[in-house]
């Protein structure tokens, strides 16, 4: 059963990337606080901090009726933000317009995305169907992609075979958590290696549902989380220990280790 309660600071230092290394991750509020956050302020944020298995979640959620998602990388110069603070700067006055943003998918040592990966329309990497060590090749893997508020989670393979047009947004990465309803096949229930982890998911009723772990938790209980407590039939893992999230409204601003691909979600302006 997930209990909701009020967002709340976690100020843990984590180590790196569960592929790779890097500075640790900050989970921290900016501006004043939670103590002087108006009750009011906080109940229009789309995320919320639930418990599952006695391990703290927060979960946000997209809705096609109220949001926009995007996918980002890099500046007007081609260089790669590496993080959501970077991000933010840059928007300046345009901030005003995100819901939330999150890590986005696995990317090598220059932050740049190492499986399929669309922006605005324009594919900057190629499905990567290969074999390989790590997180991202625990096939299947998957891709979360979209267009004009439909949004999807597949796996890499249904998503070569049946997607023909090219999305306005998507990135690729692995391993995917739930798969039609079931858990990956080489998922254990509640395996050993335990790390802040997020993923996304989208519903019967087409919402993105991003979580990020504010604990360390196992991939069991992340895949379990979507598919018993949300009922999401696909999710997508989007890494480990560098996740991060950008909560607006909650002041919560996660810095620390270098990411590379973002998703940001944006209120509708129409």
């Amino acid at each position: 059963m997930k209990t909701a309660l009020p967002l709340f600071a976690f100020s843990l230092a984590l180590v790196g990337c569960d592929q790779q290394g890097g500075e640790p991750v900050m989970r921290t509020e900016i501006g004043k606080g939670s103590q002087e956050m108006t009750t009011a302020r906080r109940s229009l944020s789309p995320c919320e901090v639930v418990i599952f298995e006695t391990v703290p979640l927060t979960h946000c959620v997209a809705d096609p009726a109220k949001h926009t998602i995007t996918t980002v990388l890099a500046n007007d110069e081609g260089q790669p933000y590496r993080s959501l603070r970077a991000y933010g700067e840059a928007l300046g006055d345009d901030a005003v317009n995100i819901a939330f943003a999150v890590n986005g998918g696995m990317y090598d040592g220059d932050g740049e995305p190492i499986g399929y990966y669309v922006e605005d329309g324009e594919r900057l990497k190629e499905l990567n169907r290969a074999d390989g060590p790590g997180n991202f090749h625990l096939k299947p893997n998957g891709v979360f992609f979209g267009t004009d508020g439909k949004w999807e989670v597949r796996t890499s393979d249904n998503f070569y075979a049946n997607v023909g047009d090219r999305p306005q947004f998507g990135t690729q990465s692995g391993p995917m958590l739930v798969i039609g309803g079931r858990l990956h096949p080489e998922i254990q229930d509640d395996g050993p290696s335990k790390a802040i982890r997020n993923g996304v998911g989208v519903d019967e009723e087409g919402r993105a549902h991003f979580v990020i772990a504010d604990a360390p938790l196992s991939f069991g209980q992340l895949a379990r989380f979507y598919r018993d407590e949300l009922k999401v039939s696909d999710a997508l893992f989007l890494d480990g220990n560098v996740s991060a999230l950008w909560d607006p409204l909650a002041e919560r601003l996660d810095t620390g280790a270098q990411i590379g691909p973002l998703i940001a979600v944006k209120n509708r302006e129409d």
